[in-house]
């Protein structure tokens, strides 16, 4: 079997006809939903890129591999989905998207080199490069911020678009009379892309996934991780889906005043932020949502470009396929915008899987509300693999029992992390790096946030307010639940995260194993173990050089 890992950079959870979206429809989505289980409680181990998607490769926390923010490198020699993949006999491919930062200190020191197999899965977060392309591709006076060369502009150049970063001129960009209108600028997200929409950036992925998909034919089983960038900013869209939504189709933002009332020092700095004050004036919701609306309802349109593949070729009967996000989008819920912080548009995320076995058929068409995070998903590909899951590395838990219509015993309660140590709120709130780190902890009803630093801690109800509006946390009412949630946090805190060299069986086999080796101290009179140990020194004395 195969497995098409699919994920969307920024796609909220619930902006999917089958999640519920009252406008917008998503029918390929929505056809992989009717064919697997959509699992409604999945949270992303860290609502930002490079965190969040580190978290994906690995299956561990944050925490535990270390990567947590964009730009912080995942140190050399840390396992991945693809060495775990590979153990199993299955290749691991990357066509798309990382946000991966190679140790390339850690990668010297040890002398490898990104011309060798194994230093070229070292930088590129241990997959084998199909096609990467980041998918940033921002240039400033200081030069640009990606500082590879794109394959998606040389392919933009090829097609005639003049310039030297047509991802920025066209892809992103719209025209206003003789003048680009830049996609950066949200007044301008209600124009057409200024570029062919065949040569956008979603459908140039697909072909590029769909020509892996052909050529990989007949080869080994594999993993293809096809990363779209979209609909991550900047919002803007080729036409025809540029105009296929407009402020009428825009829902009230998802706030309250009562937010903006002694909010917690951190989202009160976060509240404050450029793209939240953006996103606080309705004029800009009412551009960039239709915007937004549009680059999903393009995500659909090539995820059955691929589905159609699939299904033409026979190739639908032996590929697993899974739908899934990196974190979502404030988009003026909550007085904010972008990611960061652990609201569900930020830290909840769709995910789809469709098995093809037989041992899934119980399953087609329905929900999970069990506690998922993403981290999940590498311990799931590692079984559907028919591997034995390592899970004295991986910290997620394999979904397959799920599909198969199982109720196992599961978590009680999900975690999410985030160091903003980076960013200007750090600053604002005058933080010391070691001390901007957030943490959340979920239950299926209450959910808390716990801030270093020295700040209080926020707490939902869920259940009586899942809009998230009531901080319960500044008063003393729901002590026992904030005790409560702190417990799972302090356990969680003490589970074994670093012994990733030894598995519990290969700890079970060592025991006693020194004692048939010869070495048997403190003993008193040699009675205390069994004879066959001191065969080798019992017997007669060969040579005697003392009296």
């Amino acid at each position: 079997m195969n497995i098409l890992f699919i994920m969307y950079d920024q796609l909220r959870f619930d902006y999917l006809s089958c999640a519920g979206h009252p406008y917008l429809q998503t029918p390929n989505f929505d056809r992989v939903a009717a064919q697997g289980v959509r699992f409604t409680n999945a949270y992303v181990q860290s609502p930002v890129c490079g965190g969040s998607r580190m978290c994906f490769y690995t299956g561990r926390y944050a925490s535990s591999h270390g990567a947590h923010w964009n730009g912080f490198p995942l140190r050399v020699g840390e396992m991945t989905m693809g060495d775990h993949l590979r153990n199993s006999g299955m290749s691991c491919w990357l066509i798309g998207k990382t946000h991966m930062k190679a140790d390339v200190v850690g990668m010297e020191r040890l002398g490898l080199s990104t011309d060798s197999i194994i230093g070229a899965r070292q930088a590129e977060c241990g997959f084998d490069t199909w096609i990467r392309d980041d998918g940033l591709w921002g240039h400033g006076p200081d030069g640009f911020y990606d500082e590879k060369r794109s394959p998606y502009n040389a392919y933009l150049n090829s097609k005639g678009y003049e310039s030297e970063n047509p991802w920025a001129d066209f892809a992103n960009a719209g025209v206003d009379g003789e003048d680009v209108a830049s996609g950066w600028i949200f007044k301008n997200a209600d124009k057409p892309a200024n570029i062919m929409e065949q040569d956008s950036e979603t459908p140039w992925l697909t072909t590029k996934t769909l020509e892996f998909i052909d050529q990989m034919d007949g080869k080994e089983p594999w993993l293809a991780h096809v990363s779209y960038i979209k609909p991550h900013w900047p919002y803007i869209v080729p036409a025809p889906y540029h105009n296929m939504f407009d402020a009428s189709h825009v829902s009230p933002a998802t706030r309250h005043e009562v937010e903006l009332e002694d909010p917690h020092p951190v989202f009160g700095a976060y509240q404050g932020n450029k793209i939240a004050l953006a996103f606080q004036k309705e004029e800009v919701r009412q551009k960039v949502i239709p915007a937004y609306m549009g680059l999903i309802k393009q995500c659909d349109h090539q995820l059955g470009r691929l589905l159609d593949h699939l299904e033409d070729t026979g190739r639908l009967q032996d590929t697993m396929i899974v739908l899934t996000s990196d974190h979502g989008d404030y988009l003026g819920d909550h007085w904010l915008g972008e990611k960061d912080l652990f609201h569900d548009p930020s830290a909840k995320v769709p995910m789809i899987i469709y098995d093809p076995r037989a041992h899934a058929d119980a399953t087609r068409g329905t929900t999970c509300d069990a506690l998922v995070e993403s981290i999940d998903l590498a311990a799931t590909f590692v079984e559907a693999a028919g591997g034995k899951v390592a899970d004295h590395i991986l910290e997620g838990r394999s979904l397959m029992p799920w599909l198969k219509g199982e109720r196992p015993e599961w978590r009680e309660y999900a975690i999410s992390e985030y160091d903003y140590s980076a960013t200007p709120q750090a600053m604002q709130l005058g933080l010391e790096p070691r001390d901007a780190r957030l943490f959340m902890v979920f239950d299926g009803r209450y959910k808390l946030m716990h801030a270093e630093g020295g700040f209080r801690p926020m707490l939902f109800d869920l259940e009586t307010d899942p809009e998230e509006f009531y901080d319960l946390a500044k008063g003393d009412s729901h002590k026992a639940e904030v005790d409560r949630l702190y417990g799972h946090l302090a356990k969680w805190g003490l589970r074994m995260s670093q012994r990733v060299t030894k598995s519990e069986d290969d700890i079970k086999a060592m025991r006693g194993r020194s004692l048939r080796r010869g070495i048997l101290p403190f003993l008193a009179d040699g009675t205390e173990v069994d004879e066959e140990l001191l065969s080798k020194y019992r017997g007669k004395v060969k040579q005697k050089f003392v009296e």
